[in-house]
C-alpha cells in the first residue's frame, strides 16, 4: 500500500488517528509493505492540487513504525535533492533500528521542479541530479557497511562516515531506485539496487528487458534485482479489475505491486479492496 493522498474527511485534527488506524488495518488485511511519497506538496495531478494535504516522509514513517509490527516501511521514492546524503543514511538507519529491521530506502533523481523552487530547495540540472543520486547511494551503502572512511565525490565530501548504531537489516536496508529512465536510472539499478520500481504499463516488458541488459553489462544476474511496480486505484476500481492488473504483473515477473489510492474521502475502502485482492492472490 502506497499512501499518496492524505486529504480525507476530518481534516488535520483527525489525520493522525485515521492514519494510525489505516496502517494497522492494512497490516491485518495482509499488506506486506507500506510506503509514502517524499514530497512536501501534493503533485498537482490526479491525486489533487498542490494545496492538498501532504506529510513529511520520514516523520510519517517513524509514526507508522510505532503503529505497525511486520510491514516493510520506505519512501516511494525520496528525491535526492531533499536531504544531505549522510543525513538520509542516518534517517533510514534510525527507522530500521526503531522498527526492528523493517526499513528501506527508495530513492530517485527527483523531478518536481515547482515544489523545489517554491520551497527554496536547490534543484540543479538533470545530469547533476543523477550524479548526486549515484554519490548518495554510494554514501548510504558505505555508512550502512560500518566503514568510517572518508568519501570524496564530485558533489559531496565527507571526512568520516561514522554511523552508530548500524542498521539491523544486513548487509544493509532494502534499497530501491525508482524510475524507468533507460540510459541512467535502470543502469544505476543494475549497479547498486536491490529493487527497481516501474509503472504497471504497456511498456513494462520493454523496461525489464532494458534492465536485464544493464545487469548483464554490470556482471550481475538480472534475477537478483527485485521487480516492483506501481499502480493506482480510485473509488470506481473494482476488485476484478485490480486483481486482473496484479495477476498480469505477477505473470511479468513482478514480485511486489505498490497500490496507491486517489479520490477516497476516507481510507477504509482502500484496505477492504486490498485485503480482498491479497487473499485471492494468495
Amino acid at each position: 500500500m502506497h499512501v499518496a493522498d492524505f486529504t480525507w474527511d476530518g481534516g488535520a485534527q483527525a489525520l493522525g488517528p485515521r492514519l494510525a488506524r489505516h496502517v494497522r488495518e492494512a497490516e491485518e488485511a495482509g499488506v506486506a509493505r507500506i510506503s509514502v511519497m517524499d514530497h512536501f506538496w501534493q503533485l498537482g495531478n490526479a491525486l489533487g492540487p498542490y494545496e492538498h494535504d501532504m506529510l513529511e516522509a520520514y516523520t510519517t514513517l517513524g509514526f507508522l513504525a510505532a503503529h505497525t509490527t511486520t510491514v516493510r516501511l520506505h519512501t516511494l521514492v525520496t528525491g535526492v535533492v531533499h536531504r544531505a546524503p549522510a543525513v538520509l543514511a542516518k534517517q533510514v538507519t534510525t527507522l530500521d533500528v526503531l522498527s526492528g529491521g523493517r526499513a528501506g530506502l527508495g530513492i530517485g533523481a527527483a523531478w518536481f521542479a515547482d515544489e523545489a523552487r517554491g520551497l527554496g530547495i536547490p534543484f540543479g540540472t538533470t545530469a547533476e541530479r543523477f550524479e548526486r543520486l549515484e554519490e548518495t547511494v554510494q554514501i548510504c551503502l558505505q555508512m550502512w557497511s560500518g566503514s568510517e572512511e572518508s568519501f570524496a565525490g564530485k558533489h559531496y565530501t565527507l571526512e568520516r562516515t561514522l554511523n552508530v548504531p548500524l542498521p539491523l537489516e544486513r548487509p544493509h536496508p532494502y534499497l530501491m531506485i525508482g524510475g524507468g529512465g533507460e540510459r541512467k536510472t535502470l543502469r544505476l539499478v543494475a549497479r547498486y539496487a536491490d529493487a527497481c520500481n516501474l509503472f504497471l504499463a504497456e511498456d513494462l516488458a520493454h523496461k525489464l528487458a532494458v534492465l536485464a541488459r544493464h545487469c548483464e553489462e554490470a556482471g550481475r544476474d538480472p534475477a537478483s534485482v527485485e521487480r516492483t511496480v506501481t499502480t493506482g486505484i480510485d473509488p470506481t476500481t473494482t476488485r476484478a479489475e485490480l486483481l486482473d492488473r496484479l495477476e498480469t504483473a505477477r505473470e511479468s515477473g513482478v514480485a511486489a505491486t505498490y497500490v496507491f489510492a486517489a479520490g477516497f474521502t476516507e481510507p477504509g475502502p482502500v484496505v477492504e479492496l486490498l485485503g480482498e485482492v491479497a487473499r485471492e492472490l494468495a
